[in-house]
């Protein structure tokens, strides 16, 4: 799950350019989201996304768009589902 608090200058000048709809339909497109979430939060824009990260090398071409484009502040927390947790917990025994 990624958690992103966008800088209000940066996606104002984005959101009159342009830019901001084609940062945020390009991370749609490349994740996948199974939940894609945007409103206002910790002061600012806000979105969170639940998707699928099969590798963590792909990290930084997630993150840095969010980064470089609209100054966001970023967290990314690792989530399972319910079948991911039954797994796991069958994995204890």
């Amino acid at each position: 799950m990624l958690r992103a608090v966008i800088d209000t200058q940066v996606s104002n000048a984005a959101i009159k350019s342009g830019r901001l709809a084609e940062i945020v339909q390009s991370m749609i497109d490349r994740l996948a989201p199974e939940a894609a979430y945007f409103g206002p939060g910790e002061g600012g824009r806000s979105c969170t996304l639940v998707f699928d990260m099969q590798d963590s090398s792909t990290l930084p071409s997630i993150t840095e768009p969010l980064f470089q484009e609209l100054g966001a502040k970023i967290d990314v927390h690792p989530v399972m589902n319910r079948e991911d947790l039954a797994k796991g917990l069958a994995a204890l025994q």
